[in-house]
């Protein structure tokens, strides 16, 4: 019995440590990738605290998402040094190669874009295009929530891949800080290097839809305005495409169909590179194709935690 009640004291201290340090990183003074790992210990601190639920389940991914959240803004909690060694460059040259000369974004934009940003004419494609972008934030997490409910056999291995992408993605982030296209054209304007045709569509519709709102509403879902290549958008819609494809023919189509709306979305807003979305498909697949080589490992890793849970909550 005091083994049982000191195994879940330690667990739920860890869950506390782990939800604390995100908002403690910027003052604690430990170096980020301890501070990081405290938070990623939160999830599996959850899953030998309490028995198994899908209250739980959903626990453990909001607390993953909360530790993530943390990974991918912390490159940007020093702006200097981030922007110091920030990549512009190898993107444009990618895109340039695929547009034949010019970027893909610019060419989609001439084509469909209307007005200067003082006098812009948003149509419905525009309309579209953007809470395309927006609705990215369900997605991921939706398609995850949906498993759980209705297919809970297929959960595990669902959250595992996709979590995973999140979180190798943001790694990433860490050590290839690169420019999306609008912060390129902006950093190309301000340096006197002259600016690229580039606008950030997203930007200029939220400002005119939502008007003194946008400002809140931007910082709440900002964070890292260097964390493009790869693109996490178009790499967790993918992978929650090939999640429901396993499912069926009908989800797998509409997963299919939301991933391409998104990936010209992201192209023609001014987000993301035809080749930040190159790479977070290639991302997806390598987390897929990993996958069986990492599964007996993690396998272990659970059983472990499970071990942890009986004999935390024996008795009861």
């Amino acid at each position: 019995m005091r083994l049982s009640k000191a195994i879940r004291a330690t667990a739920w201290g860890v869950v506390a440590a782990g939800a604390a340090a995100p908002l403690l990183r910027k003052r604690a003074p430990l170096p980020k990738a301890v501070s990081q790992a405290i938070a990623f210990g939160a999830p599996v601190g959850l899953c030998v605290a309490l028995p198994r639920t899908r209250s739980r389940d959903v626990a453990a991914v909001a607390l993953q998402m909360w530790a993530y959240v943390a990974a991918y803004k912390s490159p940007h909690d020093d702006e200097q040094e981030q922007a110091g060694r920030v990549l512009v460059r190898y993107p444009i040259v990618g895109d340039k190669a695929l547009g034949l000369g010019t970027l893909p974004t610019v060419r989609l934009q001439r084509a469909l874009a209307r007005g200067a940003p003082a006098q812009v004419q948003w149509r419905g494609l525009d309309t579209a295009l953007v809470w395309t972008h927006w609705s990215w934030f369900m997605v991921p997490h939706g398609t995850v929530a949906y498993l759980l409910f209705l297919h809970p056999e297929r959960f595990p291995r669902a959250a595992a891949l996709m979590y995973s992408t999140f979180n190798v993605g943001a790694a990433i982030y860490w050590f290839l800080p690169t420019a999306p296209p609008w912060y390129a054209a902006g950093a190309a304007e301000r340096d006197g290097t002259g600016a690229t045709e580039v606008r950030r569509l997203m930007v200029e519709y939220g400002e005119d839809y939502w008007g003194g709102r946008w400002g809140s509403l931007y910082s709440l879902f900002g964070g890292n305005p260097l964390a493009a290549m790869p693109s996490l958008h178009f790499a967790t819609s993918l992978m929650a495409a090939l999640l429901l494809a396993e499912v069926g023919p009908v989800q797998g189509a509409l997963g299919a169909a939301y991933t391409g709306a998104l990936g010209f979305a992201l192209v023609y807003l001014g987000e993301h590179y035809v080749v930040d979305l190159v790479a977070g498909a290639a991302l997806t697949l390598a987390v897929r194709r990993a996958a069986p080589y990492a599964t007996p490992a993690i396998a272990r890793a659970a059983r472990g935690v499970a071990a942890l849970e009986a004999i935390a909550h024996e008795g009861r």
